[in-house]
């Protein structure tokens, strides 16, 4: 692990890269809805894509902790970039848990590099919340190779990706302990992009729909044994469910920041609105609220980091909290703006924006409510009223 010293070098870089380079990007990049492949390089180039992965496979060696706040402050000025290195996380994890020495080797140090961009494919049409039950990709073994043949959609980054790990049904008899892991090549025979979704926020981040008709996959891709993905995939979720929730608590807190500099310079009956109690009260709440749920994130990050047996309960806690509080801080900020705070020319319309896709991805709120109750009371049996 690098030191605490070295921890705190890393977000000072950072917060001089946001406020240098990215930052100034941010609403072109919102516009536009081009992935900004400078700010890719940049992060790159400061060792930004790698952060918690071993030094041996390429990476920082980073902690936990680290990483979520290095993915907020970008977060703070621009939601898009902070998938830049929140997604390379996502899509490196299955490896860095699943995969053999081999693999670990072969594919890590150029996602770690930023040489090559990762992604996570498990979400399909029938499948969202029901990820495991509702599963239609199939991969079929033949000889030395899989088949992998079906249709994954909203996966973040997926025409950009060097990499693909993704989840298909190896045996549907089994349910979940039927679905298997493979790291997908974006050159192998079969492998297509299909349609970018056009989506309310997260513009500069592309969503799309990945087809594999008879994809042809090198049996050595096989992350784990068969029947390991969905237990890889849950684990994957343990740590990338803190990651988003720093994006959400980054955009409230940029939000929160530009609300309250706003608040001080607007003057409206002969002061800063600010100092009027309607304006005020509501800065109290939306601060009090964004250092709750920094609280919340920073302890789910420290169980992450030394492996803590309730993770899982964590990571939903963070994961809830952070995105509720990004949806409301931002359309709080929208209100002290007033009419300002509607208009695209005003960066508190971005981040309302941005905000809601953080209490619908990597779990929407209802199933991290489902993963909270279930570790306080449990889950209910067949038969039992749910």
């Amino acid at each position: 692990m690098v030191t605490t010293d070295a921890d705190s070098l890393i977000l000072t870089t950072v917060r001089e890269l946001v406020a240098e380079r990215v930052a100034p990007r941010a609403a072109e990049i919102d516009e536009s809805g081009a992935f900004p492949m400078d700010v890719k390089e940049l992060f790159a180039q400061n060792d930004l894509l790698g952060i918690p992965i071993p030094p041996e496979y390429g990476g920082l060696g980073g902690t936990f902790l680290t990483y979520v706040k290095v993915v907020e402050e970008i977060a703070k000025a621009c939601a898009s970039s902070s998938l830049i290195v929140a997604v390379q996380e996502l899509g490196m994890l299955p490896i860095l848990i699943g995969g053999t020495e081999e693999q670990k080797h072969r594919y890590l140090p150029k996602l770690a590099s930023g040489e090559w961009i990762a992604a996570y494919a498990l979400t399909e049409s029938t499948s969202g919340s029901d990820a495991a039950g509702s599963m239609r990709t199939r991969a079929e073994r033949r000889g030395d190779t899989y088949v992998l043949n079906g249709t994954k959609i909203w996966i973040t980054h997926g025409g950009l990706a060097d990499v693909v790990c993704v989840f298909a049904v190896t045996d549907p008899t089994k349910g979940p302990k039927g679905i298997s892991a493979f790291v997908v090549e974006k050159g192998f025979a079969g492998f297509n992009v299909g349609k970018k979704e056009r989506k309310m926020g997260i513009r500069g981040s592309p969503t799309v729909e990945l087809n594999f008709n008879d994809c042809i996959v090198p049996a050595g891709n096989l992350l784990g044994t068969e029947g390991e993905g969905f237990k890889i995939a849950m684990q994957v979720l343990d740590k990338s469910r803190p990651g988003i929730a720093a994006q959400a608590l980054g955009i409230a807190a940029g939000a929160l920041e530009y609300a309250t500099n706003y608040a001080k310079e607007r003057v409206a009956f002969g002061k800063p609105i600010g100092q009027h109690q309607g304006v005020g009260f509501m800065l109290a709440d939306m601060k009090t609220q964004v250092e709750a749920a920094r609280l919340l994130l920073y302890e789910a990050a420290r169980r992450c980091d030394e492996g803590a047996p309730d993770v899982t309960l964590w990571a939903a806690m963070a994961k809830l909290m952070c995105g509720d509080v990004a949806m409301a801080v931002t359309t709080d900020a929208v209100q002290v703006l007033g009419g300002f705070g509607y208009s695209a020319e005003y960066p508190v319309e971005r981040m309302m924006r941005d905000a809601k896709i953080t209490q619908i991805y990597e779990g929407t709120q209802q199933i991290q409510r489902l993963v909270i109750s279930r570790s306080l009371v449990g889950k209910a049996s067949k038969g039992t009223p749910s």
